[in-house]
């Protein structure tokens, strides 16, 4: 999950600028407003003058029917709650007798974990003591994000989905009993549930998964789809918005037209090829491994539309270029400003659409999802009195494209996993006044783009280390012990030589590096 922290003092301060500037002179174009760094699992907020921050959850840096009777797919239409700064959310009882707790939907991490513990910051926990159905594993588990961490004690019991299932399901749980910036002011969860595969589980893949576990009991498909339905409702606001959680399969109602469908192409994360970007219709024309460097997702635990360094500043050169605003505020771009606007007009006729094509099923093939300024310059809550407020949905990442909230509010998002892909198709919610904020279109053709965009892997700087003091160790081993052996006198004979033996000592070089 991703989290984005801002100064508790930010409307306060917001609404004194805007008294001081309005009784000087006109406002002026942008007001500059000291927040963070607009970032999903992210950057640290802006340093700015006061008392330090305290950080806010204003953001955060997931077929066929189902073979049995006990999923019900209607009724898990509107099973969501929240908003793209805090997050989507899901109810949960867990227990015997059931506790009621909200958990959080993240579709970058594989982990169901509810806090185990009372927090200044979040209404309810799950109380182990309480549970009859209670089993602790005895081995505590931490898991950390770009930003914060917990860690807790692994166990199980057993869990119900009211909107959806008739039924209960024992699963792995970490109950949190210490956490740093993971749960925030604000929010309305007290846990998250990881839906990416087991390759992200920790401590290891072999703690089986919330998923696989309901995948196995309830004789469900393994496929699960997710529409959020924020689009254009101000950030940090009631974070009771609408959306939906299809565990098992697609409902038909919550989508329009047709699903296009890219190959995943590494089960861990849901990584994707990313082909190429376009800003109001002109192509970047990087390389289109940029776009995946070192890799693309899909995660519903991130706010924001991520991108490369590289490319983000390409994305903020042309949408500055293309948009009709003839000079912009640097801190726009990058979070740390917003940009203001009487309450009578709008900004989004000022900026350009965004595209990203994605391969097709059929490699020789390529769709685009675009997005309108709806969805990437977000109305902020509580910013003005006379004005509304915006910040820009897109930030730098350095290690991955992240397709966040800011995207998938735009659209019905299926996650096959049993047939190793992503699905877009339009979403019904994503409207503004009637009027789509984002579309989808193909196929078009690849015959122009490379046939892999997906770069091999680096090895991390720290995992370059632990190689070095690996192999120098070795030597060291190796030293010690030709040294001990021309100490010791020799006493042996020639023997004759066994053709069997491998005598090639570059043979022994070969072996050892494989």
């Amino acid at each position: 999950m991703g989290a984005l922290a801002r100064a508790l003092l930010l409307p306060l301060l917001a609404q004194w600028l805007l008294r001081f500037a309005a009784a000087l002179s006109p406002p002026p174009f942008t007001l500059p407003l000291q927040v963070a760094a607009a970032t999903g699992r992210g950057a640290a907020p802006t340093p700015g003058p006061g008392p330090p921050a305290k950080p806010r959850a204003d953001g955060l840096a997931f077929a066929l029917e189902p073979s049995g009777v006990t999923a019900n797919f209607l009724a898990m239409v509107d099973n969501l709650q929240g908003d793209s700064g805090r997050g989507y959310y899901l109810e949960v009882l867990i227990g015997t007798p059931p506790q009621k707790l909200q958990i959080l939907v993240d579709t970058g991490s594989s982990n169901f974990a509810v806090a185990g513990a009372p927090h200044s910051y979040i209404d309810s926990y799950f109380d182990t003591k309480r549970s009859s159905t209670y089993h602790p594993k005895g081995f505590d588990v931490t898991v950390k994000y770009t930003q914060g961490s917990w860690t807790g004690l692994v166990g199980e019991d057993i869990i119900t989905i009211p909107k959806g299932f008739n039924r209960s399901f024992v699963v792995n749980i970490a109950t949190i009993f210490e956490s740093e910036n993971f749960f925030l002011p604000g929010i309305k969860w007290n846990g998250i549930l990881g839906l990416a595969y087991a390759a992200l589980a920790k401590p290891s893949s072999s703690l089986e998964t919330f998923f696989d576990s309901l995948v196995a009991q309830a004789e469900i498909p393994n496929v699960f789809s997710m529409q959020m339905c924020g689009a254009g409702i101000p950030v940090a606001g009631s974070g009771t918005n609408g959306g939906s959680l299809v565990l098992g399969g697609i409902e038909p109602s919550l989508y329009k037209g047709d699903i296009w469908y890219t190959p995943i192409k590494e089960e861990w994360y849901y990584q994707i090829e990313i082909l190429k970007l376009e800003i109001g219709g002109q192509s970047l024309n990087l390389d289109c491994r940029e776009y995946n460097a070192d890799k693309a997702i899909v995660d519903s635990g991130t706010t924001l539309l991520r991108l490369p360094q590289k490319v983000f500043n390409a994305v903020v050169e042309a949408v500055a270029r293309t948009s009709l605003i003839p000079e912009f505020s640097d801190g726009f771009w990058t979070g740390s400003q917003l940009a203001c606007w009487t309450n009578s007009e709008t900004p989004w006729a000022y900026f350009p659409k965004i595209s990203i094509y994605l391969r097709d099923e059929n490699s020789s093939r390529s769709f685009r999802i675009t997005i309108l300024p709806q969805l990437y310059i977000q109305p902020m809550m509580g910013a003005g009195l006379n004005y509304e407020c915006y910040r820009f949905g897109i930030s730098p990442s350095m290690n991955a494209l992240v397709i966040g909230a800011t995207v998938m509010e735009g659209f019905y998002v299926v996650f096959d996993r049993a047939r190793k892909r992503v699905g877009f198709a339009a979403s019904p919610c994503a409207e503004i006044a009637g009027a789509p904020v984002s579309e989808i279109s193909g196929p078009f053709s690849t015959d122009d783009i490379a046939s892999n965009c997906v770069p091999t892997l680096p090895l991390n700087e720290p995992i370059l280390w632990i190689v070095s003091y690996t192999l120098m160790s070795v030597c060291g081993i190796i030293l010690l012990v030709l040294i001990i052996l021309l100490l010791l006198p020799f006493r042996c004979r020639h023997l004759p030589r066994d053709p069997e033996v491998v005598s090639d000592e570059s043979s022994l070089v070969r072996h050892r590096w494989k």
